[in-house]
């Protein structure tokens, strides 16, 4: 256990699971519509990779919510703003920030379970984790960005 973290009681861990799951509603939405409205044919390739992200997502989404059930909270319904543009860089750039958000929180989030000893939660987050970090690096890569840093 990490001795320098605080743990969150079980009310502030429903509060800060629910604002992760906002933003993964968030990444459902932004992966939907930038998919499906990304033109030139730069971006036929991303488009399609967007579109498994979105599928990704939902099932963070759903694991989140079982999350939030398991510490007998209620799930929010409301997404975080989805940022729109019409052009194809910046909805790549809207992604790629929303992941280096995300991921920065479930890191927080993973080190906040395992101090509380909840380790099935540390267990189901390093999942998660695992596939931001590829849809970080796959917007990464989209954008030509070389060799980019989380944070």
């Amino acid at each position: 256990m990490n001795s320098n973290v605080v743990p969150p009681s079980r009310e502030e861990m429903i509060k800060l699971l629910n604002e992760d799951l906002a933003r993964e509603y968030q990444a459902i939405i932004s992966y939907i519509i930038y998919s499906q409205t990304m033109k030139g044919a730069q971006f036929t390739d991303i488009a399609g990779e967007l579109e498994l992200h979105a599928a990704e997502e939902l099932s963070h989404a759903l694991q989140i919510a079982k999350q939030i059930d398991y510490f007998n909270g209620r799930p929010v319904t409301q997404p975080r703003e989805v940022k729109t543009s019409d052009k194809a860089e910046d909805m790549l750039r809207f992604d790629l920030e929303n992941e280096k958000v995300t991921i920065a929180s479930y890191r927080e989030r993973i080190r906040q379970a395992e101090a509380m000893g909840e380790f099935a939660l540390s267990e189901v987050l390093r999942k998660i984790i695992a596939q931001e970090q590829e849809h970080f690096l796959d917007l990464a890569g989209a954008l030509g960005i070389e060799n980019p840093t989380i944070g």
